[in-house]
């Protein structure tokens, strides 16, 4: 697992230089601000030359200083306000565009998702969602849009799922109070990182069952209670949360699992699409001849 900075930090404090120890207190006292720095201008801060900076960050066993950066972002982002979320997404984005500003940064969240995400814990996840007898799915607030999305679909496929959106321990523990080690929980949860999901993926571990995590980072508090791991970026520090990687993610959940039940799940659609036609779910999109 991933070293927090901070342990990385302690373990190479004596081998320091003298410039790259005064690097490491600014960022123990500072790292809220740090992370949102360049090399050059952490480096103007704590008096010590750029190149100095990025010494430090190889000291630490980083690739360079953008992922000592990243490191340092990842540590704030479940801290951040929401005031100071706005604070730091005007400062990154500035008088330039926004559309392709908030575009492009998304392009590179599915980017890094498709980089980082472990094939292997993909498809042991698929495969406890297609065992299990029933299948939870965990997301509150922001979260609750895309387990809702994921719980529509599973039920069509599976018929087998319960969505849980309640931010309320009381009513989390409820609805989970039949979950058993022949289940699967699919827990959802970015910064700011729900409480109450990490509670409910705990308390599903402890009943035996399948546990998959949809979060965006090995410090998510849902990591420690996964079986199956799936990294999905959610990195723009704005109020408003970015979903898109998690939504690609998660449709590439369930096209999995259309392929690996493709008989019963073409029989299941047959028969929606005949009781869709017969009650006239859905108008066509052409417009009548005498429109």
């Amino acid at each position: 697992m991933e070293k927090h900075l901070f342990v990385r930090i302690d373990a190479k404090m004596n081998s320091l230089s003298k410039g790259q120890k005064l690097i490491a207190e600014f960022i123990e006292q500072h790292y809220d601000r740090a992370a949102f720095l360049t090399a050059s201008k952490l480096g103007e801060y704590v008096g010590v030359s750029e190149s100095t900076v990025v010494r430090f960050a190889t000291e630490l066993g980083y690739s360079g200083y953008p992922q000592l950066q990243k490191a340092m972002q990842e540590m704030i982002k479940d801290k951040l306000t929401s005031v100071q979320r706005i604070e730091v997404s005007a400062a990154k984005i500035g008088d330039g565009d926004v559309l392709e500003s908030v575009l492009n940064q998304d392009i590179q969240k599915i980017r890094r998702t498709l980089e980082e995400t472990s094939r292997e814990d993909f498809d042991r996840a698929v495969n406890s969602i297609i065992e299990a007898e029933n299948i939870y799915i965990f997301g509150t607030r922001s979260a609750s849009s895309i387990a809702s999305f994921l719980g529509y679909y599973f039920e069509l496929i599976l018929g087998n799922v319960h969505v849980v959106t309640t931010a309320s321990r009381s009513g989390m523990y409820e609805a989970l109070l039949r979950i058993s080690e022949k289940d699967a929980i699919i827990g959802i949860s970015f910064p700011r990182y729900s409480k109450t999901a990490a509670s409910a993926m705990d308390f599903a571990a402890s009943r035996g069952a399948a546990t998959i995590a949809i979060t965006d980072s090995m410090l998510s508090p849902l990591v420690d209670s996964a079986k199956s791991l799936l990294i999905a970026r959610s990195d723009m520090a704005s109020v408003v949360d970015s979903l898109v990687a998690p939504l690609s993610l998660i449709n590439a959940l369930i096209v999995a699992t259309v392929i690996k039940k493709k008989d019963e799940v073409k029989a299941t659609f047959e028969a929606l699409e005949a009781v869709w036609h017969e009650q006239g779910v859905y108008t066509s999109s052409h417009k009548k001849d005498n429109e």
